[in-house]
C-alpha cells in the first residue's frame, strides 16, 4: 500500500465523528509516517508535502500569541482605595448587626417561649388536683392516744394524701405544709399554712372556759395560771396570722349518757361548773373577736376526721381560687355590660365607654347615664362646666335637675346621684366612700 492510499484512509477515518476511531487513525497514521519517511529518506518530495501537512492538521492548534499588549490596569488613588475600605467595613459592621439583631431576636423568642412554658406549668400546678398532691398533713403525736385517731389515719391513707406525724408548737394540734419549690425560685422548702385546729375533749375546754371567764371578771387581765389556753395564746402572740378552730369532741366515756337521755356540751358545763348558756355564748365570743378563735362542737372523731378533710381540700382550691378572682379592673361590678365596649380608629363607641362608665356608680340606671351623656358628651366637657361654677354646692347640684326619661315617665336626677357623680371625677382620695 502506497503513502497516498494510507493518506486517503487516514482522511476517511479522520473524518468519523466517532473518538475511539479517531484515536486509533491519528496512532496508525504517524506510525506509518514515520515508517515511510525512515525508508525513503532520500526522497522528500514523496513523504514531506503531503506528510506535513496531514500532520499539521491532526496536530492541536498552537496558541497565537497576540502582538498589541494587554492595555494596562488604572491605577487606584489613595482617596478611593479608602472609600472603597470604609463602604468594605460598613458593609461588613451592617451585616453583624444584622446578625445580631437575628440572634437577639432569636433570643427574645425563645425567653418569650420559656415565659409562657413555666406560666403554664405554674398554673397547671396550682389546679387543686394538683396542689392536693403537695399537701401534707401534719398530726401532733399526742392525738393518737385518744381511741378514734386510727379514723384520721385510715382516711388519709385511703385518700392517698401526704401526712406526717410529728410534735407541733401546740400539743393535740394539726397543721398543714404545701411543697412550693416547684412554684417559684425563691421560695424554698416548705411552707406552713395559716390553718391550725386543736382537738380537745371536754375538761380541757371546760378548764379553758374557766380561765376565761376569770379573765373577763378580772377586767381582761391574763392569769399568770397555766391552762389550755395559755400555749394557744403564746402562738398567736408569735404569729398572729394565724387561724385556729378548736374542735371540742366527747370522746371520753365518762361524759355519754348512759340512759336515753343524752347530755350536750352546754347540759355539761351547766351541770359541772354552773355555767348558763349565755355565759358560754360570752367566753365564744370574747375567742372569736378577741383571739381569732373559732369553738367547733363535734360528736367523736368520725366528725373530726370529716371536718379535717374538709380544711384540706379547701386549703388545695384557695390558691387557683385566689388566681382565678384576681381581676384586671376590681372597681367593675358583674353586669352583661363588663364585657366593654369596641372602639374604632375613628373614635366610634367612646360615647358609649362614656356611658358606661357612668353606670359604675351605684344606683344609676342606663337611663340616667345616657342622660348625662346627652349633656355633657365626654367627661371633659363635664369637667368643665365643674370648673365654671364658683360654688362647691353649684358643683354637686348641677346635674341634679336633668330630666331623665323612663317607661314613659319623666323624673329628676336629684341632688344624690349628681354628688355622686361630681365626687367620682373630681376626688384625689382613692379610698373615698361615694355613697
Amino acid at each position: 500500500m502506497s503513502v497516498l492510499q494510507r493518506a486517503k484512509t487516514w482522511e476517511i477515518s479522520d473524518s468519523e465523528d466517532e473518538g475511539d476511531a479517531q484515536t486509533k487513525g491519528e496512532e496508525s497514521r504517524q506510525t506509518g509516517l514515520s515508517a515511510d519517511c525512515g525508508s525513503s529518506r532520500g526522497s522528500q518530495d514523496t513523504c514531506t508535502p503531503h506528510a506535513v501537512s496531514q500532520s499539521n492538521s491532526l496536530s492541536p492548534p498552537r496558541e497565537l500569541k497576540s502582538g498589541t499588549p494587554s492595555p494596562a490596569r488604572k491605577r487606584r488613588t489613595k482617596e478611593e482605595v479608602e472609600a472603597e475600605r470604609v463602604k468594605a467595613k460598613e458593609r461588613k459592621e451592617a451585616r453583624e448587626r444584622e446578625r445580631r439583631a437575628k440572634a437577639q431576636e432569636k433570643e427574645e423568642r425563645r425567653q418569650e417561649q420559656q415565659r409562657r412554658r413555666e406560666a403554664a406549668e405554674r398554673l397547671k400546678s396550682l389546679r387543686p388536683e394538683n396542689c392536693l398532691k403537695r399537701l401534707t398533713v401534719c398530726v401532733d403525736p399526742a392525738l393518737l392516744q385518744h381511741s378514734g385517731s386510727d379514723i384520721l389515719l385510715d382516711t388519709l391513707v385511703a385518700s392517698e394524701w401526704k401526712f406526717s406525724i410529728e410534735s407541733q408548737q401546740l400539743s393535740h394540734s394539726i397543721t398543714w405544709t404545701r411543697d412550693v419549690s416547684q412554684q417559684g425560685e425563691e421560695s424554698k422548702g416548705p411552707v406552713e399554712e395559716e390553718q391550725i385546729i386543736l382537738v380537745l375533749g371536754l375538761t380541757d375546754f371546760m378548764d379553758m372556759v374557766i380561765w376565761v371567764k376569770k379573765m373577763l371578771e378580772s377586767d381582761g387581765e391574763e392569769s399568770p395560771v397555766e391552762s389550755v389556753l395559755s400555749p394557744l395564746l403564746e402562738c398567736l402572740n408569735r404569729d398572729a396570722k394565724k387561724v385556729v378552730t378548736v374542735l371540742v369532741t366527747d370522746s371520753q366515756p365518762h361524759y355519754r349518757a348512759n340512759s336515753c337521755r343524752e347530755y350536750t356540751v352546754h347540759q355539761t358545763l351547766q351541770s359541772q361548773l354552773g355555767i348558763d348558756n349565755l355565759e358560754l355564748e360570752e367566753v365564744l365570743v370574747y375567742l372569736q373577736l378577741y383571739k381569732n378563735v373559732s369553738v367547733v362542737f363535734l360528736d367523736g372523731w368520725q366528725n373530726v376526721t370529716d371536718h379535717v378533710c374538709a380544711v384540706t381540700k379547701a386549703l388545695s382550691k384557695r390558691p387557683f381560687k385566689i388566681l382565678t378572682e384576681r381581676t384586671e379592673l376590681p372597681f367593675c361590678v358583674d353586669g352583661s355590660w363588663a364585657s366593654g365596649v369596641r372602639v374604632e380608629r375613628d373614635g366610634s363607641g367612646l360615647s358609649q365607654v362614656w356611658s358606661r362608665q357612668i353606670q359604675q356608680l351605684n344606683r344609676v340606671s342606663p337611663a340616667v347615664a345616657s342622660t348625662i351623656t346627652a349633656a355633657y358628651p365626654s367627661p371633659q366637657i363635664l369637667l368643665q362646666a365643674y370648673q365654671s361654677m364658683e360654688s362647691e354646692e353649684d358643683r354637686k347640684g348641677l346635674l341634679a335637675g336633668l330630666l331623665v326619661k323612663s317607661g314613659g315617665k319623666e323624673r329628676r336626677i336629684g341632688p344624690d346621684i349628681s354628688a355622686r357623680v361630681y365626687r367620682c371625677l373630681t376626688a384625689h382620695n382613692s379610698q373615698l366612700v361615694l355613697d
